[in-house]
């Protein structure tokens, strides 16, 4: 393990401050200050960078994104002994850490941004991974307030994000992000680089957001990808009836063939069905349906 900086080992910090590792909170530390560089230096350049680290625990990543030169890092812990072990990385970095006490999912990130570029790098808490996710897929306004997110996830899940049309994990994730983002797994994680290990391998992936994806209400395309997805072994004229349109006129006015299946229709395919489905809604006889179906 190399060192990054003339802090303490990792190790240390953690039993100094008690930091074992809470699997209620989703908490696996990486302890490889060589690995969190890899992981730092997945994100490109970081100079003139405001990082977004979510769960920083003893703070591997976070001086490892320091030291490669990251502007500002705000990192959000909701772990309360792990926030007492990020205030000696604070005091290395005078002015350029900020640690932010709370739950990732219902912390707002913008009163801490100062309109610079910035960019989400994290080891990701597995429990809330997934939802954390979906919650930055669905930013308004897009383009968002991220150039670019780094993030650590189960492999299993890094494959349902990167997956494509024919993939037996193709589903509502991997719709969401290839509509508003490029995706790309980087590399894997063994489970011996965590303490404690976990039982599956980990994948670094990169999101680099559109500037423009193909017109679409987000909301409409989250309802139609759970309804195909919802019963993804069913023929589209099938599990479409659960928006509570007749689908059959959807799916003629964007050319899908009825008896197709969720897994086959491709990212542009589900962006075609939402707009279809906005504009039925809007029709004056069907406006008390849409009502109903919102």
């Amino acid at each position: 393990m190399s060192a990054l900086d003339d802090l303490p080992p990792l190790r240390e910090v953690i039993r100094r401050h008690g930091l074992s590792a809470r699997k209620s909170l989703g908490q696996n530390f990486l302890l490889d200050l060589n690995l969190t560089a890899r992981i730092a230096r997945a994100g490109g350049p970081l100079d003139g960078v405001t990082v977004v680290e979510i769960g920083p625990g003893p703070g591997g990543l976070t001086r490892a994104l320091l030291a490669t030169g990251a502007r500002r890092v705000i990192a959000v812990e909701r772990d309360s002994r792990a926030v007492a072990a990020l205030a000696e990385i604070e005091a290395h970095y005078p002015g350029r850490l900020t640690a932010i006490p709370g739950d990732a999912l219902t912390v707002d990130i913008a009163p801490h941004l100062d309109g610079g570029p910035a960019r989400i790098v994290a080891n990701l808490p597995y429990n809330i991974s997934t939802a954390l996710l979906v919650r930055w897929l669905g930013t308004e306004p897009w383009p968002p307030w991220f150039d670019m997110m780094v993030l650590m996830f189960q492999r299993e899940v890094a494959e349902r994000i990167v997956a494509t049309p024919g993939d037996k994990q193709f589903g509502r994730l991997a719709v969401l992000a290839g509509w508003r983002t490029e995706a790309k797994i980087m590399f894997d994680v063994a489970p011996a680089a965590f303490v404690p290990p976990p039982k599956v391998t980990s994948s670094v992936v990169r999101l680099i957001p559109r500037a423009s994806p193909l017109p679409c209400t987000r909301t409409t395309l989250e309802r139609v990808t759970a309804a195909a997805f919802g019963q993804r072994r069913k023929m589209l004229r099938q599990s479409l009836r659960s928006l509570g349109v007749d689908p059959a006129p959807l799916l003629a006015a964007v050319g899908i063939d009825p008896a197709s299946r969720a897994e086959e229709i491709p990212v542009e395919g589900f962006v075609a069905l939402a707009n279809a489905l906005d504009a039925v809604q809007r029709l004056p006889e069907n406006a008390a349906e849409a009502g109903r179906c919102s």
